[in-house]
């Protein structure tokens, strides 16, 4: 892989377990046909429409380079999180292996929408149910890896984290909306930043993460939003978009984490995502949110 993939390598994910969030739209459904070919052990999609979950199945079933064998469909809603936690849970308990975490799924609204936990929901849906269920889950990465085959977790982004800004007393909507891209900007900043440290927090774990844009790609998401419209002229396709969220994981040349890419080139992003002071508050923001919501979400919160 590198800066001017265009096509599709083969890798050998046989001994691998794989979870990837929002994989029955664009990019997502793009990356769970692709890594289906590479025959992971399992892989794992959490869906939340089990309908869009039996298409997305026939769509790699027709597909000339997918595998339907490994793939299965779990219930889980990142508006909710009860039901990541539920995901999370049943995961540990069932399968026990995790080799490879894509935090995949985002979205954006053009108004300010809550999810029935009652968070803004690009807020809960890009980061604090991916927090969630990454905290959960991590236990598991890390009794995954070894030093011989490093485990991944790898956050889709946006090049709309440079327009992000953290304000820990508007992180929901309180205080202030000034338009659609504002707190969809910020979520995917918080993204980086959070991808950061818990880079940090992995060290010497044999675990690692890293947080990339796959470039513009047209989406169910972008085709909501008129603002847009011009931007599809020099948008790629998913595919692309897929080999460009998959590079950080697969390619063999990258075994550190705490990066981030766009277009499978290693770039700087947001000055405050390399703020490790602010990133450590938004880590603590992010429990405490989650805790006076709900205590028994994270029974033990993970120490790493």
């Amino acid at each position: 892989m590198g800066s001017s993939q265009s096509t599709i390598n083969s890798y050998d994910l046989s001994n691998k377990v794989v979870i990837i969030t929002g994989s029955t739209d664009g990019i997502g459904k793009s990356l769970a046909r692709i890594i289906s070919s590479y025959n992971p052990k399992r892989l794992i999609l959490p869906v939340r429409n089990r309908k869009k979950g039996e298409l997305l199945l026939e769509y790699i079933k027709e597909s000339q380079d997918g595998n339907c064998e490994c793939i299965e469909l779990w219930d889980m809603d990142l508006a909710d999180l009860h039901s990541v936690k539920k995901f999370a849970v049943k995961f540990i308990k069932e399968v026990g292996e995790l080799h490879y975490l894509w935090n995949n799924a985002g979205i954006y609204y053009i108004g300010l929408e809550k999810t029935k936990d009652n968070f803004e929901q690009q807020f809960q849906v890009n980061h604090l149910s991916h927090f969630l269920l990454t905290s959960l889950l991590l236990p598991t990465i890390k009794n995954s890896a070894t030093p011989e085959s490093q485990c991944k977790i790898i956050h889709t982004t946006s090049k709309a984290q440079l327009l992000g800004k953290i304000d820990f007393d508007n992180l929901n909507g309180e205080k202030s909306y000034s338009g659609y891209l504002e707190l969809y900007s910020n979520s995917k900043l918080m993204n980086i930043i959070y991808s950061n440290e818990l880079n940090r927090r992995l060290k010497d774990s044999n675990v690692t993460s890293t947080a990339c844009h796959p470039g513009i790609i047209p989406t169910n998401n972008t085709y909501r939003l008129t603002f847009w419209f011009f931007l599809r002229l020099f948008s790629k396709p998913p595919d692309i978009g897929a080999i460009n969220v998959m590079y950080p994981a697969l390619d063999p040349n990258i075994d550190e984490g705490g990066k981030y890419f766009e277009d499978c080139e290693e770039t700087k992003p947001n000055d405050q995502a390399l703020d490790e002071d602010l990133a450590k508050k938004v880590w603590e923001k992010s429990e405490e949110i989650l805790n006076n919501y709900d205590s028994n979400l994270i029974l033990i919160l993970i120490n790493i």
